[in-house]
């Protein structure tokens, strides 16, 4: 695997932080663990890179015009594509996500790497502008970046890098509209290129019929569309789809979310926030907040010391009879199974727990004794046992959550068996009711919170010390937790630290 290239200047350290964080996001996307994405991303960021450098100083065509190219994130992000299918000629496949696989061997793929007259209209578009303006087109449309930030990156006058913008909108409108023409198409798509090009240039236009159903069953005229149509926001759905290719939208969300999370861009007034402003008044009401916060907690405790204090005692002043007889509030029979396994010193026996007669709690390590909590009605079987934690676990697992949107994540398990195995099976619980929907390198059953792996014909065999491996996509709503209680084969395993 590559190193990753070394930094010519400050300047490019700068990019080179940045573009792999774009880089490692899109090949997160594309492959299905996080191992494969970290490879993935490298070679494709010293390959992306060596040909970046190799375009930049590269001769110069006629007198005045640069050669076309993309600028360097999306550079990186098509090299990502390309690396990816080397990996599937090279009989690497198996890393990869299985949509991109098939994405892969399909026509859709060849139109990127085909004909340059039939390759994406946004993609051609994109390459047609100078640098710099392609570069402020990407990162305010696809890297949602606010515009006060991209225009001080590029060197651009604040106060005018939003005309500036919407010019470089219309131009890159004026360079698809004009490759459109040029694109080979039949006799229908030829007579319905005048019209959309009217169509798209108002927001008030509206679409006639014809043209609409034309639009429903013509890929090549939807994408004009896409990229004509400068309102109602399809221009960055157009460009990250015509560019990157397979996983553009899922890429596109995803830059919008880590921008939201990075520089706040949810929250009003999060572009001047984000610019290196805060506002006095979000300020105050965080401290405000917090101080209501601390004052609950005081409380909270004051009210807790009182509850604990004996009543009945000599200083009790509430004359009710027989105070002798009452228990203190402090010195009540132990209520909770995780309490110490050490006999209550009071005649009350305790209530007899099947938990607590077959796996004694160890006090100090709260967090085994709440491995096996689970909702009410969703207990294992009784002949599930912990792993022996004195001695050497039958198995080991990992469990990575690879990514996560708000009502699904992707997610992929690792198992290290300190036996050989001929078959394999994998079990987990999951405590909120995430449900699995699509699984790769195992067939996967899932009985309400009990889930089932099952090793694939050409990765049943594992040999002692081996490990294996399989992820998945599924579905939650409300919260995430991370699955427990894992098993290979019915042995129960240990969770990786």
């Amino acid at each position: 695997m590559p190193d990753l290239p070394t930094p010519q200047d400050a300047t490019e350290a700068a990019l080179f932080s940045e573009c792999w964080d774009a880089v490692l996001a899109y090949a997160d996307l594309c492959t299905s663990g996080s191992t494969a994405a970290a490879q993935l991303g490298r070679e494709a960021f010293a390959h992306g890179i060596r040909e970046a450098r190799a375009a930049g100083t590269g001769p110069v065509r006629g007198t005045a015009r640069r050669p076309a190219r993309l600028p360097r994130i999306p550079l990186l992000l098509t090299s990502v594509r390309t690396t990816a299918a080397a990996w599937e000629e090279q009989g690497q496949g198996h890393k990869l996500d299985p949509d991109l696989r098939l994405w892969l061997n399909s026509d859709k793929a060849a139109r990127y790497t085909g004909p340059p007259l039939q390759r994406p209209l946004a993609l051609r578009g994109l390459r047609d502008l100078q640098q710099a303006d392609a570069e402020l087109l990407w990162f305010t449309e696809v890297e949602a970046l606010p515009l006060s930030l991209v225009a001080r990156r590029l060197g651009l006058d604040p106060a005018g890098a939003a005309e500036e913008l919407q010019q470089v909108r219309t131009l890159f409108r004026d360079r698809c509209h004009r490759n459109h023409l040029d694109t080979p198409m039949d006799a229908q798509c030829r007579s319905y290129a005048r019209l959309l090009d009217a169509v798209t240039r108002s927001s008030a236009a509206e679409t006639p019929g014809d043209l609409s159903r034309h639009l429903a069953t013509c890929v090549q005229c939807a994408e004009a569309a896409a990229c004509l149509r400068l309102h109602g926001g399809s221009l960055p759905g157009a460009l990250a789809g015509g560019v990157i290719g397979w996983g553009g939208l899922a890429y596109l969300e995803r830059r919008r979310r880590a921008a939201e999370v990075r520089l706040g861009a949810g929250r009003p007034g999060s572009a001047d926030q984000a610019a290196g402003e805060p506002e006095d008044g979000e300020q105050k009401a965080r401290v405000a907040r917090n101080g209501l916060l601390v004052a609950a907690v005081l409380v909270s405790v004051l009210a807790l010391g009182v509850s604990l204090m004996p009543f009945g005692g000599a200083g009790d002043d509430l004359g009710a009879p027989g105070g002798a007889d009452r228990q203190p509030v402090a010195d009540p029979a132990p209520p909770l199974p995780s309490a110490p396994s050490l006999p209550p010193a009071t005649s009350k026996p305790a209530e007899p727990t099947t938990q607590g007669t077959k796996q004694p709690e160890k006090p100090g390590k709260p967090e085994d004794r709440n491995r096996h909590t689970e909702p009410q009605g969703t207990s294992s079987p009784t002949d599930r046992t912990e792993p022996d934690e004195t001695g050497d676990p039958v198995c080991r697992v990992e469990y990575d959550l690879v990514n996560q949107w708000p009502d699904g994540f992707q997610a992929t398990v690792t198992v290290t068996s300190a036996e050989s195995l001929d078959s394999w099976r994998v079990a987990w619980s999951f405590r909120d009711g995430q449900k699995v929907g699509q699984m790769w390198d195992a067939s996967v059953s899932q009985d309400g919170s009990r889930v089932t792996a099952t090793a694939a014909d050409y990765n049943k065999s594992v040999p002692a010390g081996g490990d294996l491996a399989f992820g998945f996509l599924a579905s939650w709503h409300g919260k995430n937790s991370p699955p427990y209680d894992f098993e290979v084969n019915g042995h129960a395993c240990a969770m990786g630290s």
